[in-house]
């Protein structure tokens, strides 16, 4: 996500650090095509024109005029001015209402609405929640039917609709039945249509009179840029939308949509679609998302994906292992299960700062398949291999790349790589470094 705009920031961005001092000249050339890059990733140009003001003003201030590091100077204030654009800090969920809370879904058919509706009741149970979806889209042909499936995929029930009732009936006996099975989150997915008509927002506004949400969250399609900005302003102006949910992000290498939302219609992106699976739907962080975009990674919301999928009980058995030497390729398996788990390699790593820049120029690819053959190498081990790669001989490693699909090279250089981790770390281990030890309270 904002490739394009990432990229072009950074050319701007090299040339003001190579400068040992800034003056108006520099600075209005750096303004200039810092507007070019973002009127070329689809920003409203009223946005990106209050935004280079305020940029301007404090640039041309002795904020930066006497600055030791100038060009650092203004990259800060781009970055800070960039996560006001945005809304500053993250928004929450309006939670405090009486239970079952309803969050009701609404946008145009093609904008996702459906499987955000599944990751949102997904992420709702990760965090402790009993959520129960809603199927309220009685005219698109099998939208139940998907959100039925999607059920299904995260276990999490499903309120059987009937498509003769009226969609403020449906939210009613929803609500009651919801109760009965003890939720305390309805996700309601509200019909959609190829454009705003007069009756989906009738219907709507009858939905929301019925069941009064805590939250009215406007799904749009972040690659279709300013299209979604004017939606959610024109969605706001009938139904008074509390927030936007921004599906898709991973497609979208402009980022327009994301940067203009808020100071257009001064409602928050709450949450952001960054994938195909039930899993990827992040919290929308304005600060950390403006450090993706000037290329400073978000190694935040990687810890946060970490600590998601990794076991408390697990990483006290691995330190333990790690202090008694007793590191295994079972334990490697396992751990890139968890990285398996986070997402996408590319997501991942993009998230480190540096790496981004590395994989876009080519020097540091992220091979999806090869943590699949590492995988399957491993499961073609015996427990006793697993437990003893020392053990392997050249008629085990045949036999283990036969099983898995593989080449006997590729074994060898997955056990090159353990033996290299595994040495790491026994250093680690007799350094004296005890914070690993300390995190799983063996000391």
């Amino acid at each position: 996500m904002f490739e394009l705009l990432t990229e072009k920031l950074s050319r701007t961005f090299k040339e003001l650090r190579g400068r040992g001092r800034l003056n108006e000249k520099n600075i209005q050339e750096a303004l200039k095509q810092i507007r070019l890059a973002f009127l070329e990733a689809d920003v409203n140009y009223k946005v990106v024109k209050n935004f280079l003001e305020n940029i301007r003003q404090r640039s041309l201030g002795q904020e930066v005029m006497g600055s030791l590091t100038p060009g650092q100077q203004v990259i800060k204030i781009v970055q800070e001015e960039l996560t006001k654009l945005m809304g500053e800090g993250k928004r929450d969920l309006n939670l405090n209402d009486k239970k079952p809370i309803s969050l009701m879904l609404v946008g145009l058919q093609g904008s996702g609405k459906t499987t955000t509706a599944g990751k949102l009741a997904h992420y709702m149970q990760k965090n402790g929640h009993h959520p129960y979806l809603v199927p309220v889209d009685t005219q698109r042909p099998a939208a139940i039917e998907q959100l039925w499936k999607i059920g299904e995929e995260i276990n999490i029930p499903v309120y059987p609709t009937d498509r003769k009732d009226r969609v403020e009936d449906i939210c009613l006996k929803a609500k009651q039945e919801a109760s009965k099975v003890g939720a305390d989150i309805l996700v309601i997915d509200t019909a959609g249509r190829l454009h705003i008509d007069e009756q989906l927002m009738e219907e709507l506004l009858r939905i929301k009179g019925v069941i009064h949400p805590a939250e009215s969250l406007l799904v749009a399609d972040a690659m279709t840029g300013q299209d979604a900005v004017n939606l959610a302003v024109k969605f706001d102006q009938v139904l008074d939308i509390t927030g936007v949910i921004l599906s898709k992000m991973e497609g979208d290498a402009r980022g327009g949509a994301a940067l203009s939302v808020m100071a257009v219609t001064n409602k928050p992106i709450k949450f952001v679609g960054v994938g195909e699976s039930m899993d990827a739907l992040e919290p929308f962080y304005p600060d950390r998302m403006s450090s993706r975009i000037l290329g400073m990674g978000d190694v935040l919301s990687l810890i946060d994906k970490a600590q998601a999928e990794f076991d408390q009980k697990e990483a006290m058995k691995l330190a333990r292992k790690i202090k008694k030497e007793e590191f295994d390729l079972e334990d490697f398996r396992r751990q890139l299960s968890y990285i398996q788990k986070m997402g996408s390699l590319d997501q991942i790593l993009g998230m480190i700062p540096g790496i981004g820049k590395m994989m876009k120029t080519g020097r540091l690819k992220a091979d999806e398949k090869e943590l699949v053959r590492v995988e399957a190498i491993i499961n073609s081990m015996t427990p006793e291999e697993r437990q003893n790669h020392r053990i392997i001989s050249g008629s085990r490693r045949k036999r283990i790349a036969m099983g898995s699909g593989t080449r006997v090279e590729d074994v060898n250089r997955l056990l090159k790589n353990f033996i290299q981790t595994k040495n790491m770390l026994k250093k680690f281990n007799r350094g004296g470094l005890k914070g690993l030890s300390s995190i799983a309270g063996l000391n």
